[in-house]
């Protein structure tokens, strides 16, 4: 295996075009659930290329029926991210964030449950990208929150 980069201007193009659709190739999981983690996950693999099938603590989608919990849940995202030692993505929690990272939010300061992509980031400002709360651009202090944390993708192993 090999690090190579992030693509995070494909990350931003994929953002763009899907914020406020839904791509056919995905399952839309808005009405079970919620769909925020399902989107920042296609992000991520526009900027990956490629996805993990580890069984167990993998990160992947071939179906509604057939995906690791990381690909749609919140907590299953950020621990596959934090300790990936495989294929696809590496991330870290860090506060200095790059376009294509990700955010993830607590409302109620115990449990996070809301995953968006940032898509651009203007001096102090950082403007995200979501479903469930569909938005491209949206600045991230415009949601009401008791917690955030930073996830930066490093890398990609291949």
């Amino acid at each position: 295996m090999q690090r190579q980069e992030y693509n995070r201007q494909k990350v931003i193009e994929y953002a763009n075009k899907w914020a406020y659709d839904r791509n056919p190739k995905y399952y839309n999981f808005d009405q079970i659930g919620g769909d925020c983690t399902n989107f920042v996950s296609q992000c991520i693999y526009a900027g990956s290329g490629v996805m993990n099938y580890e069984k167990t603590y993998g990160w992947y989608y071939n179906s509604s029926n057939d995906k690791s919990p990381s690909w749609t849940g919140v907590q299953f995202l950020y621990n596959f991210l934090i300790n990936n030692k495989g294929i696809g993505p590496i991330g870290e929690i860090s506060d200095k964030v790059q376009i294509g990272d990700v955010v993830q939010l607590s409302f109620d300061g115990i449990q996070f449950t809301h995953s968006l992509v940032i898509v651009r980031i203007d001096k102090d400002k950082i403007f995200t990208s979501s479903h469930s709360f569909d938005s491209y651009g949206r600045d991230i202090d415009s949601y009401t929150y008791q917690k955030r944390r930073f996830i930066h993708i490093k890398g990609v192993m291949k």
